[in-house]
């Protein structure tokens, strides 16, 4: 991932129909830092349904197709900086138009109680585990709805992933240019719960696709 996330104050989506009306009446305030693990929970709560893949996958949710468990070494970073797991996207909410040479959409959608990806986690049974969720915008789609900076949410803004060429690995994991954050909502991440990778999530008992 090329950068690492900033702090703000508050949150500064610039739009309230970017995030959701919904989102924005159920979720508490975002600013002060004490409503932080109140926000986490409202997401969790939102998202637990979908411990059970099988829900994922009858809601629209579909495998990233090159079947890989994202770790931080995957795209430069330390090894023991830890992994991401196996994205579940949904295609509607993510605005997919492309898929080849690079990922693409129109998607800007930032909703928290109804995410655009899930993140899995293998396991040495073969299940997955649900670990996080995840947003992602596509940069392009974001400034042409009037957005002059990256989204912000809970006073962290979102990561810019734009692929170096000029590299051997893909610092946007086959994405146009987009920005991204995670919420680590069903598992401890030590580096914080917006942090883009965990140190305690792992790819070792990833069986198929590339890692």
């Amino acid at each position: 991932m090329l950068r690492r996330m900033t702090r703000q104050s508050v949150l500064t989506i610039p739009v309230a129909a970017a995030f959701g009306l919904a989102a924005l009446a159920a979720l508490p305030s975002a600013g002060q830092t004490e409503d932080i693990e109140a926000v986490l929970a409202e997401i969790k709560a939102a998202s637990e349904r979908f411990t059970d893949v099988n829900v994922a996958l009858a809601e629209g949710y579909i495998p990233d197709p090159t079947g890989a468990c994202v770790t931080a070494e995957m795209e430069g970073y330390p090894p023991e900086d830890g992994g991401m797991g196996i994205h579940y996207f949904r295609p509607d909410l993510l605005g997919i138009t492309a898929t080849q040479p690079r990922v693409n959409g129109t998607g800007t959608h930032t909703d928290y109680l109804n995410p655009g990806v899930l993140i899995y986690e293998p396991q040495a049974d073969g299940t997955l585990q649900l670990v996080a969720v995840e947003n992602l915008v596509f940069e392009k789609s974001w400034k042409a709805a009037g957005n002059d900076g990256p989204p912000s949410f809970a006073g962290h803004e979102w990561n810019h992933m734009v692929n170096d060429p000029g590299t051997e690995v893909d610092e946007a994991h086959g994405f146009e240019p987009h920005y991204e954050l995670h919420a680590w909502v069903f598992r401890e991440n030590p580096n914080g719960p917006f942090a883009q990778f965990n140190p305690m999530a792992t790819c070792e008992h990833h069986k198929g696709g590339t890692h």
